[in-house]
């Protein structure tokens, strides 16, 4: 499996019936949401993608399409430990609407969906095998009750050679990710497409450069870099000598002689 998702959508209704009624999204429509969802950052169009593709952009990147009734945004910023904590405005954006967050991850085999209705969360799980469930709010939706009815055990087949211990999860949380993506949004990114699946490659998606016009993501990069070079400890220099054994030296640098 390697799929991976970060993905919001508003809608007015049933999310996969809209999504299969959706056209070309017109380009000024799809700025302006996209200058309403992140206010004081610098957005700049770029290269679009599709809804199959898009669904995890590059960071920095956001792939987004705004129609009549439905809005959908790719941004890995959106791939949180708890979705109940999603930013106050995107939830306050979703006022009288509908609004799913699907994330998932599967190098760590990560998970993370949730639905607001009319801005109040009904519905939060995030779970790992490595963290177990990090969140879960809410009553299980239909599409989750065969998961936690023990019906859809997960299937993990060992390395060679490796003993196979039990899975940390009664279930794999890709398998019920992609049952959560054809649900919530009507399509998948691995397995079997089904013939009322939306046709997630033919929606194309707008692109943009999506960075924060004060600079944050940069400057905390910066800081990051800086925090890291503060605590290496002093370098410490060593000769080799007549019998290969390593002397240290005081650490001071001289330069060397020339040929």
């Amino acid at each position: 499996m390697g799929a991976k998702t970060g993905l919001l959508v508003y809608a007015d209704g049933d999310v996969p019936e809209l999504l299969r009624q959706v056209g070309a999204a017109d380009p000024d429509r799809t700025a302006a949401m996209m200058r309403r969802l992140y206010p004081g950052w610098e957005i700049e169009e770029c290269e679009g993608s599709n809804l199959w593709d898009g669904v995890y952009p590059p960071k920095g990147r956001t792939y987004a399409a705004s129609w009549p009734g439905v809005d959908v945004i790719g941004d890995q910023r959106v791939m949180i430990d708890a979705p109940s904590q999603l930013p106050e405005h995107l939830v306050a954006a979703s006022a009288g609407r509908r609004l799913v967050l699907h994330a998932m991850h599967s190098v760590v085999d990560w998970l993370a969906f949730a639905v607001w209705e009319d801005g109040r969360l009904v519905r939060s799980l995030s779970l790992s095998p490595d963290s177990g469930i990090i969140e879960n709010i809410g009553e299980p939706l239909p599409f989750e009750l065969p998961y936690w009815a023990g019906d859809r055990p997960a299937d993990v087949v060992p390395w060679p050679g490796e003993e196979e211990d039990p899975y940390a999860l009664p279930f794999h949380p890709l398998d019920l990710g992609e049952d959560a993506l054809r649900a919530l949004c009507g399509f998948i990114q691995e397995g079997r497409p089904q013939p009322e699946d939306v046709d997630a490659e033919a929606v194309a998606l707008h692109g943009f450069h999506v960075r924060d016009s004060h600079g944050s993501d940069r400057d905390e990069q910066a800081a990051a870099v800086r925090r890291a070079v503060e605590a290496m400890q002093p370098p410490r220099v060593y000769t080799l000598g007549p019998d290969g054994s390593l002397t240290e030296r005081d650490g001071t640098f001289s330069a060397l002689p020339r040929p």
